[in-house]
Order: structure tokens, then C-alpha cells, then sequence
């Protein structure tokens, strides 16, 4: 776990109300892939944040814990969500027994782990019929990949989303007796500007800047989007990038 990841602490609670949700369709394709409905099971959401993707698993009626190393987001998702059981732990030291889990679950989370050990550690909790399911929504758009080439070149520490590649290949060289299964689901929400400006600000290179770096950034960008956006609505486009390991 780096000191970047840890960096979603500075902005925990903005991150709990302006990071998108996931759509069901990727709750009904995990459970169409897995082959069994996730009522019942007990699920480790790892890295699970300020609890987006623990709020949707246990909607869905999983048995829930969430695992989250950082205090600040920790914090946000108990006071969200004081009934689910939360273990202040990374990845690569899962705190559970053996075979004890059906499902482990990794949330925009996962490349934040050091696969080397984080993947053994989730098929060592998982139960033989379990699997590990990782997930990202990627911006998908022509107008995010533009702002994503302007971050690039105005954000010191930006990074892009070329991580689901990266995901089955590691998968692969780790753990080469899992069977691994990749799906794209789309979707898009509409938000206003300050709402979008408000999920950039959530980012990991923008926290770490500090509000004073971070704000002049974020006034160029709102120049950028209410030139393409006069109406101050945007629609953003994502793709779900998810990948199973069973």
C-alpha cells in the first residue's frame, strides 16, 4: 500500500458523495459468471473505500465485510454503513482464515495492491468455489479522453486507466491454474460540472497535491468543461472494466 493510496484520506468524505456507483449489471454479470446468486454469500470487499461497492454487494444481499486500510475512509463508510462488520487491513495481509470467503472483491481498488501477494492471498480466503473480482469504471468518451491528455500534461502524478490488461496478464503469471473471465459493461450518468470537478478533486494526484496546488488545476478545468458543456451538465460515459479469477 502506498502513500498514494493513502492519500483518499484528505478527501474521504468528498469522495463518498461524489464517486460514481456501479451499474447492476455488473452485480447481475458477477453473479451470471460465478454461477450463483450473491444472496447469501459472504463477501470480502477489499480496498472498499468510503463503501460504494459495499452498499451495492449487500443491496444485493451478500454478507459483507469490508476491508480498508485507510482511517479516513474507513471512518466515512462506518458512519455510512455502521452495520457492516469493517477490518482496517490491505491486500496483501488478509486478516481471515483459510477458505472462508466465496467471494473476494476489489472495487477501483485492486492496482493499488502489490499483485505478487495480493493475489495468493485472495485464493488462499477464497473457498475452492470462490472467485476474486476486480472492477474499474473507466471514463470512456472522446471529450474524457481529451481531458485526461490535459491532466496528463497539467497534474503532476496523473496515471490513466490501462489497468484491466495489466489485471489478466499478472492474474495469469501469479496464479496460471485460475480460469480468468473479462467483461466490458457500459453505462453513463449525468451530473452537473461542480459534481464532475468534485470526482476529479477525489483523485488520488489531486489530493495529494493539496487544496492550494489542486484548486487552480481544477478552475482550468472548469474553464475546459463549461466551454464544451455551456448548460453546466455534463453526461459522463464509462465503461466497467471487470475481471474474475475462479
Amino acid at each position: 500500500m502506498t502513500d498514494l493510496a493513502l492519500s483518499f484520506d484528505a478527501v474521504a468524505a468528498q469522495y463518498a458523495t461524489a464517486r460514481p456507483d456501479y451499474p447492476p449489471e455488473l452485480f447481475d454479470t458477477i453473479e451470471e459468471l460465478t454461477g450463483a446468486p450473491l444472496t447469501g454469500r459472504r463477501v470480502l470487499d477489499v480496498g472498499a473505500g468510503t463503501g460504494i461497492a459495499t452498499r451495492l454487494l449487500r443491496a444485493r444481499g451478500a454478507r459483507v465485510i469490508a476491508v480498508e486500510p485507510g482511517p479516513g475512509m474507513g471512518a466515512q463508510l462506518h458512519a455510512a454503513l455502521p452495520d457492516v462488520p469493517l477490518v482496517r487491513a490491505a491486500g496483501e495481509h488478509l486478516p481471515f482464515a483459510d477458505a472462508t470467503a466465496d467471494l473476494v472483491t476489489y472495487a477501483q481498488s485492486w492496482h493499488w495492491t502489490d499483485p505478487q501477494r495480493s493475489i495468493p492471498e485472495a485464493l488462499r480466503v477464497l473457498r475452492p468455489d470462490g472467485a476474486l473480482a476486480l472492477w474499474w469504471n473507466v471514463p470512456d468518451s472522446p471529450w474524457s479522453a481529451a481531458q485526461e491528455e490535459r491532466l496528463a500534461t497539467r497534474v503532476p502524478g496523473h496515471h490513466g486507466f490501462g489497468v484491466a490488461v495489466d489485471t489478466e496478464r499478472l492474474i495469469a503469471t501469479v496464479a496460471p491454474e485460475a480460469t480468468r473471465l473479462h467483461r466490458r459493461l457500459n453505462w453513463t450518468r449525468r451530473v452537473t460540472v461542480d459534481a464532475h470537478l468534485a470526482h476529479l478533486g477525489s483523485r488520488s494526484y489531486f489530493a495529494a497535491l493539496g487544496p492550494a496546488r489542486a484548486e487552480p488545476l481544477l478552475a482550468q478545468e472548469r474553464t475546459e468543461l463549461l466551454r464544451l458543456f455551456p448548460s453546466g451538465e455534463v453526461q459522463e460515459h464509462y465503461t466497467v472494466e471487470l475481471t474474475l479469477a475462479v
